[in-house]
Protein backbone atom coordinates (compact mmCIF):
# COMPACT_ATOMS: atom_id res chain seq x y z
CA UNK A 1 0.00 0.00 0.00
CA UNK A 2 2.63 2.59 0.80
CA UNK A 3 4.74 4.10 -1.24
CA UNK A 4 8.32 5.32 -1.04
CA UNK A 5 9.32 9.41 0.63
CA UNK A 6 10.76 9.82 -3.32
CA UNK A 7 7.69 8.67 -4.65
CA UNK A 8 5.38 11.09 -2.45
CA UNK A 9 7.74 13.86 -4.07
CA UNK A 10 9.09 14.86 -0.47
CA UNK A 11 10.22 18.80 -0.76
CA UNK A 12 8.52 20.11 -3.99
CA UNK A 13 8.06 23.77 -3.60
CA UNK A 14 9.25 24.58 -0.03
CA UNK A 15 10.79 27.36 0.70
CA UNK A 16 14.72 26.78 2.56
CA UNK A 17 13.44 28.34 5.67
CA UNK A 18 11.20 25.55 6.15
CA UNK A 19 13.77 23.11 6.06
CA UNK A 20 12.35 20.75 3.90
CA UNK A 21 9.61 19.98 6.36
CA UNK A 22 5.13 21.02 6.08
CA UNK A 23 5.72 20.09 9.93
CA UNK A 24 8.30 20.46 12.56
CA UNK A 25 7.45 19.87 16.29
CA UNK A 26 10.54 20.32 18.67
CA UNK A 27 10.56 19.52 22.38
CA UNK A 28 6.71 19.36 23.01
CA UNK A 29 5.81 19.63 26.59
CA UNK A 30 2.16 18.75 27.83
CA UNK A 31 0.29 17.54 30.95
CA UNK A 32 -2.29 17.10 32.87
CA UNK A 33 -2.63 18.98 36.57
CA UNK A 34 -5.39 17.55 39.10
CA UNK A 35 -5.31 17.66 42.94
CA UNK A 36 -3.33 14.14 42.97
CA UNK A 37 -0.33 15.38 41.20
CA UNK A 38 0.79 16.46 37.89
CA UNK A 39 1.01 13.91 34.89
CA UNK A 40 3.73 14.75 32.29
CA UNK A 41 2.07 12.81 29.63
CA UNK A 42 4.15 14.49 27.08
CA UNK A 43 7.83 14.61 27.76
CA UNK A 44 10.26 16.70 25.12
CA UNK A 45 9.00 15.27 22.16
CA UNK A 46 10.28 16.24 18.65
CA UNK A 47 8.92 15.13 15.22
CA UNK A 48 9.75 15.93 11.38
CA UNK A 49 7.10 15.48 8.68
CA UNK A 50 8.05 16.38 5.17
CA UNK A 51 5.56 16.88 2.78
CA UNK A 52 3.31 13.58 1.66
CA UNK A 53 5.13 11.57 4.45
CA UNK A 54 3.40 8.85 6.22
CA UNK A 55 5.01 8.98 9.56
CA UNK A 56 3.27 6.48 12.18
CA UNK A 57 3.39 6.36 15.85
CA UNK A 58 2.93 3.59 18.08
CA UNK A 59 2.96 2.43 21.47
CA UNK A 60 1.04 0.93 24.19
CA UNK A 61 -2.02 2.91 25.51
CA UNK A 62 -0.77 5.50 27.89
CA UNK A 63 2.45 6.03 26.39
CA UNK A 64 1.27 10.15 25.34
CA UNK A 65 0.45 8.93 21.45
CA UNK A 66 -3.36 10.99 21.34
CA UNK A 67 -2.14 13.56 24.04
CA UNK A 68 0.52 14.49 21.41
CA UNK A 69 -1.89 14.86 18.75
CA UNK A 70 -4.22 17.19 20.44
CA UNK A 71 -1.05 19.02 21.87
CA UNK A 72 0.06 19.82 18.38
CA UNK A 73 -3.84 21.20 17.22
CA UNK A 74 -3.96 22.86 19.91
CA UNK A 75 -6.88 21.15 21.31
CA UNK A 76 -5.91 19.88 24.98
CA UNK A 77 -8.52 21.21 27.18
CA UNK A 78 -8.12 21.93 31.19
CA UNK A 79 -6.80 19.67 33.18
CA UNK A 80 -4.85 19.46 30.17
CA UNK A 81 -1.74 22.25 29.54
CA UNK A 82 1.04 22.47 26.91
CA UNK A 83 3.86 23.85 29.09
CA UNK A 84 6.55 23.90 26.48
CA UNK A 85 7.87 23.09 22.91
CA UNK A 86 7.88 24.55 19.40
CA UNK A 87 4.76 23.50 16.43
CA UNK A 88 6.33 24.86 13.38
CA UNK A 89 3.45 24.38 10.58
CA UNK A 90 4.44 25.66 7.16
CA UNK A 91 7.11 27.64 9.05
CA UNK A 92 4.84 29.30 11.53
CA UNK A 93 4.73 28.61 15.45
CA UNK A 94 0.97 27.66 15.70
CA UNK A 95 1.74 26.88 19.73
CA UNK A 96 1.88 30.35 19.88
CA UNK A 97 -1.46 30.80 18.45
CA UNK A 98 -4.77 31.29 20.90
CA UNK A 99 -7.67 29.17 20.47
CA UNK A 100 -9.45 32.08 17.97
CA UNK A 101 -6.44 32.11 15.69
CA UNK A 102 -6.42 28.43 15.74
CA UNK A 103 -9.52 28.33 14.31
CA UNK A 104 -8.45 29.48 10.45
CA UNK A 105 -5.50 26.60 10.66
CA UNK A 106 -7.43 23.64 11.91
CA UNK A 107 -9.06 22.27 9.24
CA UNK A 108 -7.33 24.17 6.12
CA UNK A 109 -3.60 23.50 6.98
CA UNK A 110 -4.45 20.57 8.97
CA UNK A 111 -6.93 18.44 9.72
CA UNK A 112 -7.66 15.31 12.39
CA UNK A 113 -9.71 12.09 11.81
CA UNK A 114 -10.83 10.70 15.25
CA UNK A 115 -11.39 7.29 16.40
CA UNK A 116 -14.77 7.14 17.29
CA UNK A 117 -16.56 8.62 14.40
CA UNK A 118 -19.68 8.46 16.45
CA UNK A 119 -18.75 10.51 19.03
CA UNK A 120 -16.77 13.13 16.48
CA UNK A 121 -19.62 13.79 14.22
CA UNK A 122 -22.89 15.73 15.46
CA UNK A 123 -26.25 13.47 15.74
CA UNK A 124 -28.29 16.36 14.97
CA UNK A 125 -27.23 17.53 12.11
CA UNK A 126 -27.13 16.28 8.68
CA UNK A 127 -23.83 14.39 7.04
CA UNK A 128 -24.39 17.55 4.48
CA UNK A 129 -24.49 20.02 6.87
CA UNK A 130 -21.74 18.96 8.40
CA UNK A 131 -19.36 18.69 5.90
CA UNK A 132 -20.51 22.09 4.41
CA UNK A 133 -19.61 24.04 7.29
CA UNK A 134 -16.27 23.08 7.00
CA UNK A 135 -15.74 24.02 3.39
CA UNK A 136 -18.05 27.19 3.95
CA UNK A 137 -15.69 28.40 6.78
CA UNK A 138 -12.63 28.29 4.99
CA UNK A 139 -13.94 28.69 1.57
CA UNK A 140 -16.85 31.29 2.17
CA UNK A 141 -16.90 32.60 -1.84
CA UNK A 142 -18.00 28.96 -2.74
CA UNK A 143 -21.33 29.71 -1.15
CA UNK A 144 -24.35 27.59 0.09
CA UNK A 145 -24.84 25.62 -3.21
CA UNK A 146 -20.99 25.51 -4.12
CA UNK A 147 -20.70 23.98 -0.82
CA UNK A 148 -23.52 21.72 -1.09
CA UNK A 149 -21.89 20.57 -4.18
CA UNK A 150 -18.61 20.26 -3.05
CA UNK A 151 -19.96 18.01 0.01
CA UNK A 152 -21.23 15.54 -2.57
CA UNK A 153 -17.95 15.43 -4.81
CA UNK A 154 -16.22 14.94 -1.13
CA UNK A 155 -18.50 11.47 -0.55
CA UNK A 156 -18.48 10.32 -3.70
CA UNK A 157 -14.39 10.45 -3.26
CA UNK A 158 -14.61 8.44 -0.02
CA UNK A 159 -16.78 6.16 -1.73
CA UNK A 160 -20.04 6.61 -0.48
CA UNK A 161 -22.55 5.04 -2.73
CA UNK A 162 -25.66 7.63 -3.69
CA UNK A 163 -24.26 10.28 -2.40
CA UNK A 164 -26.20 12.92 -3.45
CA UNK A 165 -28.63 11.19 -1.82
CA UNK A 166 -26.99 10.36 1.51
CA UNK A 167 -25.92 13.42 1.88
CA UNK A 168 -29.15 14.54 3.45
CA UNK A 169 -28.88 11.70 6.19
CA UNK A 170 -27.76 11.91 9.51
CA UNK A 171 -25.02 10.09 10.93
CA UNK A 172 -27.25 6.97 12.76
CA UNK A 173 -28.02 6.34 9.26
CA UNK A 174 -24.54 5.34 8.58
CA UNK A 175 -22.66 2.30 9.22
CA UNK A 176 -19.26 2.73 10.73
CA UNK A 177 -17.75 2.41 8.27
CA UNK A 178 -19.15 4.67 6.37
CA UNK A 179 -19.19 7.30 8.99
CA UNK A 180 -15.31 6.97 9.11
CA UNK A 181 -15.24 7.54 4.99
CA UNK A 182 -17.09 11.18 6.17
CA UNK A 183 -14.56 11.54 8.53
CA UNK A 184 -11.95 11.66 6.36
CA UNK A 185 -13.78 13.66 3.74
CA UNK A 186 -14.87 16.70 6.47
CA UNK A 187 -10.82 16.04 7.22
CA UNK A 188 -9.90 16.48 3.74
CA UNK A 189 -12.25 18.83 2.71
CA UNK A 190 -10.09 21.92 2.70
CA UNK A 191 -6.70 20.54 0.98
CA UNK A 192 -4.65 20.24 4.58
CA UNK A 193 -1.13 20.03 4.43
CA UNK A 194 -1.34 17.98 7.35
CA UNK A 195 -3.49 14.88 8.45
CA UNK A 196 -3.47 13.16 11.82
CA UNK A 197 -5.22 9.81 11.79
CA UNK A 198 -5.74 8.96 15.61
CA UNK A 199 -6.36 5.43 15.75
CA UNK A 200 -8.72 5.68 12.66
CA UNK A 201 -9.50 1.93 11.89
CA UNK A 202 -9.36 1.06 15.86
CA UNK A 203 -13.21 0.36 15.88
CA UNK A 204 -13.64 -1.08 12.66
CA UNK A 205 -13.87 -5.20 11.54
CA UNK A 206 -10.78 -6.40 9.83
CA UNK A 207 -12.44 -5.68 6.12
CA UNK A 208 -13.49 -2.59 6.69
CA UNK A 209 -10.26 -1.19 8.65
CA UNK A 210 -8.59 -2.84 5.41
CA UNK A 211 -11.28 -0.59 2.90
CA UNK A 212 -10.67 2.62 5.26
CA UNK A 213 -6.89 2.24 4.72
CA UNK A 214 -7.27 1.78 0.79
CA UNK A 215 -9.36 4.66 0.67
CA UNK A 216 -7.19 6.86 2.77
CA UNK A 217 -3.94 5.88 1.16
CA UNK A 218 -5.78 6.37 -2.45
CA UNK A 219 -7.00 10.15 -1.25
CA UNK A 220 -3.73 11.18 0.64
CA UNK A 221 -1.57 10.19 -2.27
CA UNK A 222 -3.51 12.01 -4.81
CA UNK A 223 -3.61 14.79 -2.84
CA UNK A 224 0.00 14.96 -1.60
CA UNK A 225 -1.54 15.31 2.47
CA UNK A 226 1.19 14.18 4.70
CA UNK A 227 -0.05 12.08 7.43
CA UNK A 228 0.75 11.78 10.99
CA UNK A 229 -0.55 7.84 11.64
CA UNK A 230 -1.49 6.95 15.76
CA UNK A 231 -2.11 3.61 15.90
CA UNK A 232 -1.45 0.54 18.21
CA UNK A 233 -1.56 -1.81 15.16
CA UNK A 234 2.02 -2.65 13.53
CA UNK A 235 0.69 -4.37 10.80
CA UNK A 236 -0.98 -1.41 9.47
CA UNK A 237 2.35 0.89 10.21
CA UNK A 238 4.06 -1.42 7.73
CA UNK A 239 1.87 -1.33 5.51
CA UNK A 240 1.53 2.09 5.32
CA UNK A 241 3.92 4.47 7.00
CA UNK A 242 7.66 5.56 5.90
CA UNK A 243 8.97 6.26 8.34
CA UNK A 244 7.73 5.42 12.84
CA UNK A 245 8.06 6.89 16.41
CA UNK A 246 7.77 4.79 18.82
CA UNK A 247 6.60 5.88 22.26
CA UNK A 248 6.94 4.98 25.77
CA UNK A 249 5.99 7.36 28.88
CA UNK A 250 5.10 10.57 26.82
CA UNK A 251 8.72 10.16 25.16
CA UNK A 252 9.80 9.44 21.69
CA UNK A 253 12.22 6.19 22.41
CA UNK A 254 12.97 5.03 19.23
CA UNK A 255 12.92 6.72 15.61
CA UNK A 256 13.32 5.12 12.14
CA UNK A 257 12.62 3.60 8.36
CA UNK A 258 9.58 1.22 8.98
CA UNK A 259 11.57 -1.12 6.70
CA UNK A 260 14.44 -0.58 9.30
CA UNK A 261 12.80 -0.44 12.44
CA UNK A 262 11.08 -4.11 11.61
CA UNK A 263 14.67 -5.77 10.70
CA UNK A 264 16.88 -3.95 13.18
CA UNK A 265 15.26 -2.81 16.65
CA UNK A 266 17.43 -0.76 18.71
CA UNK A 267 15.54 -0.12 21.21
CA UNK A 268 14.23 -3.13 23.69
CA UNK A 269 10.73 -1.70 24.02
CA UNK A 270 10.15 -1.60 20.05
CA UNK A 271 11.59 -5.10 20.46
CA UNK A 272 8.83 -6.13 22.95
CA UNK A 273 6.46 -4.95 20.44
CA UNK A 274 7.65 -6.34 17.42
CA UNK A 275 7.58 -9.45 19.77
CA UNK A 276 3.97 -9.10 20.53
CA UNK A 277 2.50 -8.99 16.64
CA UNK A 278 0.80 -12.13 16.01
CA UNK A 279 2.53 -14.56 13.42
CA UNK A 280 0.54 -16.98 11.37
CA UNK A 281 4.03 -19.20 11.33
CA UNK A 282 4.32 -18.87 15.33
CA UNK A 283 0.74 -19.26 16.26
CA UNK A 284 0.90 -22.96 17.10
CA UNK A 285 4.19 -22.01 19.30
CA UNK A 286 1.52 -21.00 22.22
CA UNK A 287 0.58 -18.16 23.61
CA UNK A 288 2.40 -14.49 22.09
CA UNK A 289 5.15 -12.64 24.47
CA UNK A 290 3.90 -9.84 26.79
CA UNK A 291 5.87 -7.43 28.06
CA UNK A 292 6.05 -7.72 32.16
CA UNK A 293 4.75 -4.95 34.51
CA UNK A 294 2.94 -2.27 33.12
CA UNK A 295 3.98 1.57 31.95
CA UNK A 296 5.33 4.06 34.75
CA UNK A 297 2.89 6.59 36.77
CA UNK A 298 3.53 9.89 34.79
CA UNK A 299 2.99 12.10 38.18
CA UNK A 300 5.83 10.29 39.67
CA UNK A 301 8.83 10.25 37.23
CA UNK A 302 11.16 8.28 38.78
CA UNK A 303 15.16 8.96 37.38
CA UNK A 304 16.81 7.05 34.80
CA UNK A 305 15.25 4.86 32.13
CA UNK A 306 11.21 4.86 31.80
CA UNK A 307 11.35 1.63 30.74
CA UNK A 308 14.15 0.25 33.16
CA UNK A 309 11.81 -2.07 35.15
CA UNK A 310 10.63 -3.88 32.12
CA UNK A 311 13.83 -4.16 30.22
CA UNK A 312 15.23 -7.74 29.57
CA UNK A 313 18.77 -5.08 29.41
CA UNK A 314 18.77 -2.32 31.73
CA UNK A 315 16.60 -4.05 34.61
CA UNK A 316 18.86 -3.57 37.77
CA UNK A 317 21.49 -1.86 35.53
CA UNK A 318 22.53 1.36 38.17
CA UNK A 319 23.04 3.34 34.92
CA UNK A 320 19.56 2.63 33.73
CA UNK A 321 18.15 3.53 37.16
CA UNK A 322 19.67 6.77 37.97
CA UNK A 323 20.47 8.20 33.74
CA UNK A 324 18.09 9.07 31.61
CA UNK A 325 19.11 7.81 28.18
CA UNK A 326 20.08 10.71 25.53
CA UNK A 327 18.72 9.86 21.92
CA UNK A 328 21.73 8.26 20.44
CA UNK A 329 22.17 7.80 16.47
CA UNK A 330 21.96 4.77 15.57
CA UNK A 331 24.13 5.15 12.38
CA UNK A 332 25.78 2.49 10.43
CA UNK A 333 22.99 0.22 8.78
CA UNK A 334 19.34 0.89 6.82
CA UNK A 335 18.64 4.13 5.45
CA UNK A 336 19.99 6.32 8.05
CA UNK A 337 18.20 8.54 10.47
CA UNK A 338 17.38 6.45 13.13
CA UNK A 339 17.75 7.07 16.39
CA UNK A 340 17.27 5.54 19.93
CA UNK A 341 16.74 6.40 23.46
CA UNK A 342 18.83 3.63 25.06
CA UNK A 343 21.63 3.41 26.98
CA UNK A 344 22.56 -0.10 24.89
CA UNK A 345 22.02 1.79 21.69
CA UNK A 346 25.49 1.75 20.30
CA UNK A 347 26.19 -1.93 21.20
CA UNK A 348 22.96 -2.57 19.72
CA UNK A 349 23.54 -1.35 16.39
CA UNK A 350 27.14 -2.99 17.05
CA UNK A 351 25.41 -6.70 17.16
CA UNK A 352 22.84 -6.18 14.22
CA UNK A 353 26.53 -4.80 12.02
CA UNK A 354 28.59 -8.02 13.29
CA UNK A 355 25.51 -10.14 12.54
CA UNK A 356 25.35 -8.77 8.91
CA UNK A 357 28.94 -9.11 7.94
CA UNK A 358 28.92 -12.58 9.49
CA UNK A 359 26.08 -13.64 7.17
CA UNK A 360 27.77 -11.62 4.26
Amino acid sequence: MSTSVAEHGQGAGLSPEHGGHVLRVAGLQSEFRSRRGTVKAVRAVSLELEPGQRVGIVGESGSGKSAFALSVLGLLEPPGYVVGGEVILNGRNIAELDDRQMQTVRGKEISIVFQDPMSALNPVKTIGQQITETIRKHQPQLGKKGARAAAIELLRDVEVPAAGRRIDDYPHQYSGGMRQRVMIAIALANQPNVLIADEPTTALDVTTQAQVLTLLDRLVTERGTAVILITHNLGIVAQFCDVVYVMYAGRVVERAATADLFAHPVHPYTEALLRAVPRPDQLAQGPLPSIPGAPPNLAEVAPGCSFESRCPLGRGHKLCRTEVPVSTAAIGFGSGGATAECHFAKERVAEYLDGDATTA
